[in-house]
């Protein structure tokens, strides 16, 4: 894919995933302490295939999840952005989209997470006109929720549910549904 968009924070390039970073992709979804809040590490076969679903996404929507690789260095630190949801929430009008991220072990604790998140929010709301974005995650994760808090989002209990790609009964199971309404917008609009 040939492709110019990128978003640049302090210290973060975010653009589109390519074929470079699909190693340090599968590396980072292989590594149990970055995988904490889901089911399990990610086998090479799973992550290639989320891989090819966030490429693809970003072709057909314009907007994804996107590398993110520290400017000044250009080592990858994980993957940050926003999709349109693959499930409906119960509840939640549709469609959806969700702003998330995931990042290397060794970034964990840098702020990044919140840098990057703010330069998707700021795409969301400005070049994409997107009236609302949600994040979700599962109830225990702490460090997830506290990022959502710093973005201004609130949480909306009425809207927490029991994720479909989670076995029944698992801890992680209860995710909650954090929302941000696009200052500028004050009714709902289309993706």
């Amino acid at each position: 894919m040939t492709t110019t968009f990128q978003l640049e924070t302090d210290r973060l390039l975010l653009r589109p995933l390519n074929e470079a970073d699909r190693d340090d992709f599968a590396a980072m979804n292989a590594d149990a302490d970055v995988m904490t809040y889901f089911v399990s590490p990610m086998t090479r076969e799973e992550s290639d295939a989320a891989f090819t679903r966030y490429t693809t996404h970003f072709q057909q929507n314009g907007f994804g999840f996107l590398a993110a690789r520290a400017r000044f260095t250009g080592e990858f630190a994980g993957i940050i952005g926003m999709q349109v949801m693959r499930f409906a929430v119960p509840n939640l009008p549709q469609p959806a989209v969700e702003i998330g991220w995931r990042l290397n072990r060794a970034q964990h604790g840098r702020g990044y997470a919140t840098e990057g998140a703010r330069a998707i929010l700021n795409s969301a709301f400005q070049e994409h006109g997107l009236a609302e974005v949600v994040a979700i995650t599962a109830v225990n994760n702490t460090p997830s929720r506290h990022v959502m808090d710093k973005l201004g989002m609130h949480h909306d209990a009425s809207l927490d549910f029991d994720h479909p790609n989670v076995p029944t009964g698992h801890t992680l199971q209860r995710h909650v549904l954090y929302r941000l309404v696009n200052p500028r917008s004050t009714t709902r609009e289309e993706v």
